[in-house]
């Protein structure tokens, strides 16, 4: 009687990973490459530009003046590497605001003709390839069997 009990809850360990392994497949997309190839872009696109040169200008402006409080330590370099990082924060999260309303009617676009490629190709869960590169949520993908990319590319396009 115990080795049957013993076995039996082995056996049912033994089928779970085959049965996850056959429903899930995590595929990836290049959001960036999708917002680029997709019609009615051209706004998003300027504003993106635009916020990128404005925050680098903004962010090399930081760095001298922390640099130059690191090695003067006086208390007026101080205040205004303070004040400059406070309104590189600022103009960061106000940036962030007004290209997520830009970018709500193109997001609704790609979702869509994202989940539809997804789905016709057997996906249940897709993630922007290069926000997982840069977060390092995923260490390792076969990018010829898991990139929807070209998929969504085509799709788009119709």
């Amino acid at each position: 009687m115990k080795p049957a009990l013993l076995i039996l809850p082995l056996a049912l360990l033994a089928t779970v990973p085959q049965a996850q392994q056959k429903r899930s497949r995590v595929g990836f997309v290049d959001v960036r490459q999708v917002v680029a190839a997709l019609p009615g872009n051209a706004a998003y696109l300027a504003l993106s530009k635009r916020v990128d040169a404005d925050l680098k200008g903004k962010q090399t402006n930081l760095q001298q003046l922390i640099t130059r409080a690191n090695s003067t330590r006086t208390a007026a370099d101080r205040q205004a590497a303070q004040r400059a990082q406070q309104a590189f924060v600022s103009a960061q999260q106000g940036y962030q605001q007004r290209l997520a309303t830009e970018f709500k009617p193109l997001q609704g676009r790609i979702n869509t003709t994202v989940t539809n490629v997804a789905r016709t190709s057997g996906f249940t869960v897709v993630l922007d390839s290069r926000v997982a590169a840069q977060t390092a949520l995923v260490i390792y993908a076969n990018t010829q069997a898991t990139d929807l990319t070209p998929a969504v590319l085509r799709a788009i396009k119709k």
